[in-house]
């Protein structure tokens, strides 16, 4: 049976700058998306910018599927049917994501800049900011895998174990006319109930750090911003008032 979802909400923001910082906000899945695609849009559109970097939130307990999955299993239609579950299509790859408990980053930048806003920089971002917060991580060992059902049945070297073997941190990309989206889930205290209806398996536990989500994410958005001098920063806060919203 092929996924039928929502079309997405446009979103429009209207603001330009060499790089954009967004607040951290909690919007539905569909909203988010929409988001990070006027992000995706913006950079495309607008020379000036050089990158957009959102971490944000989910309203409710969502699954976001993967650009290339065509079909989801019957039980998660149930589910869907029954409210247990949100499910949205994000415009990245990879496998299905559970968002409740996490993090989301969103990450967008230029072609020419991949070598320093890709994957590799990222994760070494990523591992090197959990060190110094308490947690090791490393990267994953599968160079080239299939679509799984769950994208954290898996472990990419795009993605980010820790020292228990627990996938924590899954990322994935879209390009449009030269320009990167990059998605990422940071889980840190993933529904054990949820997870398990869905996958089939047990949750990874929740991360052994005495920090709250927004803790994390402010150390990890001040480390990314932190050698980047030669970089005009505008910060933007993401409210009713700043979003106009087109069906």
């Amino acid at each position: 049976m092929k996924i039928i979802i929502n079309k997405y909400t446009k979103l429009i923001l209207g603001i330009e700058n060499q790089a954009l910082i967004f607040s951290t906000n909690n919007l539905p899945g569909f909203d988010q998306m929409a988001l990070d695609l006027s992000s995706l849009d913006q950079t495309i559109s607008n020379p000036e910018i050089i990158f957009t970097l959102r971490f944000y939130y989910w309203t409710g307990d969502w699954l976001s599927i993967g650009y290339h999955q065509k079909e989801i299993p019957l039980h998660w239609e149930n589910l869907l049917s029954n409210g247990d579950i949100n499910i949205v299509r994000r415009p990245s790859g990879g496998g299905a994501v559970l968002h409740s408990g996490g993090i989301t980053y969103a990450l967008t930048f230029k072609k020419n800049y991949y070598k320093v806003l890709g994957y590799e920089m990222v994760n070494n971002w990523l591992i090197k900011g959990f060190r110094e917060l308490g947690l090791n991580l490393r990267n994953g060992h599968l160079r080239k895998s299939h679509i799984n059902t769950n994208c954290f049945g898996t472990s990419l070297i795009s993605d980010l174990v820790d020292q228990d073997g627990f996938k924590r941190i899954g990322s994935a990309q879209f390009r449009k006319k030269g320009v990167f989206l990059q998605h990422g889930e940071i889980q840190t205290n993933p529904s054990k109930d949820l997870w398990f209806k869905l996958f089939k398996e047990e949750a990874p536990p929740k991360v052994n750090l005495e920090l709250s989500n927004d803790e994390i994410v402010q150390y990890l958005r001040d480390s990314f911003l932190k050698d980047k001098t030669n970089i005009n920063f505008k910060n933007i806060a993401i409210d009713n008032k700043n979003i106009r919203k087109y069906s």
